[in-house]
Formats: structure tokens, C-alpha cells, sequence
């Protein structure tokens, strides 16, 4: 080649190498805004979501798609700033996950990031001094990158990111990327968990307006136990809500319990020592646990939260006045810990749930006045107007039978004079009752019997029906009413935690020398080998007085309990 071909085609050469330095510039300008374009769009999509849960997915898939990682995943800093409450995972397969097992925690390099919230990037994962390696069935990785994502001044969590596609290193350019995503993701986070608090709120509001309603449209108390506890569940998100209120000193009974084995904790004794209901209850402040089914502080009781994790038991009422009991709520296992954010409304909502229960009570008891002053009313117009005839009536009677020849109708003048005077007895038995208002326990057996049934709708979650007949306040001596009592207590309490009943019936009678209680239910019957204590306790009653305890099965189910007792006794 010549001397003139040779410079002819030098300037061809630079030109080319020009040509190609600026098409590499064109393609990187070109990276650069199609990374750009594509990091707007991921900031867009995430600031896009209100639901917190659907945000934190959206930032862990953007993640991965903006550096081309074949992993990803997100981990959220539990209360403790040690552990990781949640993790969610992109590039892992469900059978991988359930695989490898439990979720991480927040050791080796997941927790370098925690105690130390700034980027990290690594060529190889398992050179760094915090890597202890993976668990069975993890799949391997070698490239990792990492950032914090931050909520003001509060580390919310961590984006971490591994194995870029092709084999290549994580830069310096990916790490800018995902510090940016973090920024985004973090006002995201922030703006989802305002709305979810704010929807929770409201959500509050509508449960205390609920429960008022309830109780000034006349709901019983039992219904508004119901209440209270399924809108507790439904706002929180809880697998398990109990409603402890206060028994003898010292315990609480659940009287209403909602959610799993539901039936296994209703009627439930709990002392103050050793549950998280009767510490909230002793010190007037929630009592919060990671985990109700390993929970050293929780020692009495039978074992009832398998498969249940975080736990909250809040008093309701407030310390000035006295707590009108705790609402327990727990979540299934796995499930996030309830936070301060969830506990301040639920304690509000407690407070409302007490107030709204002091209402009733209120109420009851102004009810109750009213029907005592009705009664009054009635025993006095009976007195004073019915028994005064019916006497007057007698002694007309009695008087005319002296004109009376014939023997038979003479008779029969003074057998309705004796009936009569038993009618009278029998309107002066009634007078008694209606006049009984004792709450100390004692007073007539009528005014017990019903005070009874009317504690125990509580905790059967109805109203059981209660018929009397005969002169039960004047007839029946003081020491077998007072066993009377006791077995019609014994009988309900009974259908109330093992009958799973919907309907209660009392029969009372006094009559033939002999009281007679009836209490019938439509439960599931006595089981074959079951507990027999408590039938045992009112059998043994029976036999100190000389009378009987059966125990009958109705043929369309049930059980139905006859307590039999003479009136010579006491």
C-alpha cells in the first residue's frame, strides 16, 4: 500500500472509531433514559397503591425488575428493631419457601442491614464475615445488594436483592437505582400506613355507633357482647376475641368468647395470676404478647391458644372507675404483632364497650325499679282489693251454709269456702314474692330463683324461660330453698359452658309434700364419660334431704335434670 493510500485512509479509521465511541454514548444515553423511564414508572406504580400490603409487594417486584435480580425480597423490622416481623419474597417458588422452612428472622446478612441500616453491595454473599450460609433447599446465590428503606427517621425495613441476570456484579449505578426506589417506597409506606390507620379509625367510630345503638334500640347485654367482640375481630383481624368480666374476688369468666374453639373457652374461670386477661385487668394497662402459645407469663388455665401468635388483652374502662372487664383478642400464628398504632384505638374502643355496658346495667336497673314499683303496685291492689273480696266472698258463704238443708249442697258450700281460703294462701304466696326485692341472696324463693335466671343469660347468651307454680315462699323451708338455689346455679352454669344450648326452660314447683326443679335444655347432651363432679354435688344435695336427681334424655335432644326434694326437711 502506498504512502497516499495510507493517509487516505487514516482519517477513515478515526472516523469509525468515532462513529462507534458515539453510538456506545447514544446506546448508554439511551440505557440511561429507558432506566430512568423505567425507575419513574416503578416510583409511579408504587406511590400508586393505598393498600399496604399490595405497596410492600409492588416495591419488591419493582426492585427486581429495575437491576434485572433473579431474587428479591422485603423484610419489615418487627417492634423489637432486632428481628423481621415480615418478609415477602419475589423469585422463590411456594414449594421452595415451604422447603427451606420458616421465614428469616433477621440473622447474618438480613441482619448486618439491621444494625447497620446503609447500602451494602457484595460480589460474593458468602465471603462476608455476618454470612453463616443458607438452610436446606435455599436456593444459591452469590451476588447481593442491599439498602434500608426509611420513614422519616425511622428504618421501616430493608430491600435486599440478589443474583443478577447473566451472571454480572451489582454497581454502583444499581445501587443509586434501588437507593432512589427506597426514597419512593418509603413516602409510599408512610402515605399506606395513614390510610390504613385513618380506614381504621372510621372503622372504630362505626363499631362504638353500632354498639350504642344496639343498647338504646334495647338489646340485652348478652347481644351486645356479641357485638362488641365480632366488630373487635373484623376491624383487627383477629382469629380468636374472649370477654372476660369479673366473678368471685380474685377471678374473671369469660361470658363471651368468639373465633376459634370458641366453645372451649366460654365459661372459662381465669385467675388474675398467670393470664394476660387478669394482668390487664390488675394493672388498667393492655398487655401485649408476641406469642399467647409460649408465653411464660400465661400458667393457669387449660392450654387454649394452639396455633394462635401475637396476643393483646385490653382492660375496658379506665383506672378512675372500676374495669368492667378485658377484651382478649389474639391472632393466628405467623400473623403480624399488634402494634401501638392498632392498640390506642382498640383501648378507646374498650373504653367506649365499658361505657356502653354501664348503660345497660343502668338501664336494667331502672327497669328493674320499674318493675318493683309495678309490683308493689300489684301485691297492694291484690292486698287490698282481691283478697278482701275473696274474704268477704268466704265468709258470705259460710254464713249461708247454716240456712242450708240439703247436706250435699251444704257441702259443697264448704268445700268453695276451703277453696277460698287456698286461693287466698296461694294470692298471699304471690304478694310475698312480688313484694321480695333482697339482693343479699336471701328473701323468697320466687325472687332467687328468678334473680338466677336472669344472671345466667349472660353466659348462656339468651334469656331462659322460668315457670313457678304452688306456694313456693311458704312452703318450702328456708334450707331446702336455699338447695334449690344452689342446684338451679349449678344446673345453668353447666348449660352454659358444655351444653352449646340455644334454649333453657326452668320449671319450679312446690306441691304433693315436694319441690320439684326442672331445668331442660336443647344442647348436645351429657357425653359418654364426661366430667360428672357438678352432677355429683347436686345429686348429694337430693340425698341429704331425702330426695332424688334425674337426669333424662329427650327424644328430639338435649338433656333435661329433675331435682326432686321433700318439704319435711329444715
Amino acid at each position: 500500500m502506498g504512502r497516499d493510500e495510507g493517509a487516505a485512509r487514516l482519517p477513515q479509521m478515526r472516523l469509525d472509531e468515532l462513529l462507534e465511541e458515539l453510538q456506545a454514548r447514544i446506546d448508554a444515553v439511551r440505557g440511561t433514559r429507558d432506566r430512568v423511564h423505567s425507575l419513574l414508572e416503578a416510583v409511579l406504580s408504587v406511590g400508586r397503591e393505598l393498600d399496604l400490603t399490595q405497596v410492600l409487594r409492588t416495591i419488591v417486584e419493582a426492585g427486581a425488575t429495575l437491576v434485572d435480580a433473579r431474587y428479591a425480597a422485603l423484610g419489615v423490622i418487627g417492634p423489637d428493631g432486632r428481628t423481621l416481623s415480615q418478609f415477602l419474597t419475589v423469585g422463590v417458588s411456594q414449594a421452595e419457601i415451604e422447603l427451606i422452612g420458616p421465614l428469616p428472622s433477621g440473622h447474618g446478612i438480613l441482619g448486618e442491614l439491621i444494625r447497620h441500616p446503609q447500602p451494602l453491595r457484595l460480589e460474593t454473599l458468602a465471603e462476608h464475615p455476618a454470612s453463616y450460609g443458607f438452610p436446606p433447599g435455599h436456593p444459591p446465590m452469590r451476588t447481593f445488594l442491599g439498602v434500608p428503606i426509611r420513614i422519616r427517621d425511622e428504618v421501616f425495613g430493608n430491600l435486599y436483592l440478589t443474583d443478577k441476570l447473566g451472571g454480572a456484579q451489582f454497581d454502583a449505578e444499581d445501587q443509586a437505582v434501588i437507593s432512589t426506589l427506597a426514597v419512593a417506597a418509603g413516602v409510599a409506606i408512610d402515605n399506606a400506613r395513614l390510610y390504613e390507620e385513618a380506614q381504621r379509625r372510621q372503622a372504630w367510630l362505626r363499631a362504638n355507633a353500632e354498639i350504642t345503638s344496639a343498647l338504646l334500640s334495647g338489646s340485652s347485654q348478652a347481644q351486645v357482647l356479641e357485638l362488641i367482640a365480632q366488630r373487635a375481630r373484623e376491624i383487627t383481624g383477629a382469629a380468636v376475641v374472649d370477654i372476660a368480666m369479673p366473678a368471685r374476688p380474685g377471678e374473671l369468666t369469660v361470658r363471651f368468647s368468639s373465633g376459634v374453639r370458641a366453645e372451649t373457652r366460654h365459661g372459662l374461670v381465669l385467675p388474675y395470676e398467670g393470664t394476660l386477661s387478669g394482668a390487664a385487668y390488675t394493672s388498667g394497662e393492655p398487655v401485649v404478647s408476641a406469642d399467647a402459645c409460649k408465653d411464660p407469663r400465661i400458667t393457669a388455665g387449660p392450654p387454649r391458644f394452639a396455633g394462635l401468635g401475637a396476643a393483646v388483652a385490653v382492660p375496658m374502662g379506665t383506672a378512675e372507675k372500676e374495669l368492667r372487664g378485658v377484651l382478649l383478642l389474639a391472632r393466628a400464628e405467623g400473623e403480624s404483632l399488634f402494634t401501638e398504632e392498632e392498640i390506642r384505638p382498640l383501648l378507646g374502643f374498650a373504653g367506649q364497650a365499658a361505657l356502653a355496658l354501664e348503660l345497660a346495667d343502668h338501664r336494667r336497673d331502672a327497669e328493674q325499679l320499674a318493675i318493683l314499683e309495678d309490683r308493689d303496685r300489684i301485691a297492694r291492689d291484690l292486698h287490698d282489693l282481691a283478697i278482701q273480696r275473696l274474704f268477704a266472698t268466704g265468709m258470705t258463704l259460710q254464713s249461708a251454709g247454716r240456712f242450708i238443708d240439703h247436706p250435699e249442697a251444704a257441702d259443697r258450700v264448704l268445700r268453695a269456702v276451703d277453696d277460698l281460703d287456698e286461693t287466698i294462701k296461694i294470692i298471699r304466696s304471690a304478694i310475698f314474692g312480688l313484694r321480695a326485692r333482697d339482693t343479699r341472696g336471701e328473701g323468697s324463693l320466687r325472687a332467687r330463683a328468678a334473680r338466677a335466671a336472669e344472671e345466667a343469660a349472660s353466659a348462656l347468651g339468651f334469656a331462659p324461660r322460668l315457670s313457678m307454680e304452688g306456694l313456693l315462699d311458704t312452703d318450702v323451708p328456708a334450707a331446702v330453698a336455699d338447695h334449690v338455689v344452689a342446684v338451679l346455679r349449678e344446673a345453668l352454669s353447666n348449660a352454659a359452658r358444655h351444653a352449646r344450648a340455644t334454649q333453657v326452660e326452668i320449671v319450679l314447683r312446690a306441691a304433693d309434700a315436694e319441690v320439684v326443679l326442672t331445668v331442660t335444655d336443647d344442647g348436645v347432651g351429657i357425653p359418654e364419660g364426661g366430667r360428672r363432679s357438678g352432677l355429683r354435688n347436686l345429686a348429694e344435695r337430693a340425698d341429704q334431704l331425702g330426695g332424688t336427681l334425674l337426669l333424662e334424655s329427650p327424644s328430639d335432644g338435649g338433656t333435661r335434670l329433675i331435682w326432686r326434694a321433700p318439704l319435711g326437711h329444715g
